[in-house]
């Protein structure tokens, strides 16, 4: 959450001429509705089984750049997918970081909480070990702007074809 992939993902997926999807913007456009809609009306786990589905199909595609949710990993099948039908990158951002790039977005009903940080270092232990085993290459989305992010994460492909 709020560690660029969309944006990131959209500049990749132009670099690599690869079409981009963003796994949320997919449930959406399929119900017709918004994220917090989902979760307001029919709770966290149905949205994680729609999310999960969208991943399955999602994976199935060739040439495809996928931007998913930050919680897509908790469902073992989607990691599954994840992982051995692409090519995982994890873009590792830092409490501080997220808080900061989420602080005035209302369109994240995980963060509608009285304590917003508390909540992203609960996901982020939650998470990280899941980030960490299905990730092929990991990449610190810290100080470096967009670009500078895609021509590492090119690098980091091209150093994988190789091997």
């Amino acid at each position: 959450m709020g560690s660029g992939k969309t944006t990131v993902g959209r500049a990749l997926a132009k670099k690599l001429n690869k079409r981009f999807i963003d796994s949320d913007h997919e449930i959406e456009a399929r119900t017709g509705v918004s994220i917090p809609v989902i979760f307001e009306l029919e709770g966290e786990q149905s949205f994680r089984q729609r999310e999960a589905d969208v991943i399955r199909e999602l994976t199935a595609l060739d040439d495809i750049v996928l931007a998913t949710g930050g919680g897509a990993i908790l469902n073992p099948a989607s990691r599954e997918y994840l992982k051995s039908r692409g090519t995982v990158i994890y873009l590792q951002a830092s409490v501080n970081q997220i808080l900061q790039r989420t602080s005035h977005d209302r369109n994240r009903p995980l963060l509608q909480t009285a304590d917003p940080r508390k909540r992203i270092e609960e996901l982020a232990r939650q998470r990280e070990p899941y980030y960490r085993e299905v990730a092929h290459i990991i990449v610190e989305t810290g100080r470096p702007n967009v670009q500078s992010l895609v021509h590492t994460i090119l690098a980091q492909l091209e150093k994988r074809a190789s091997a």
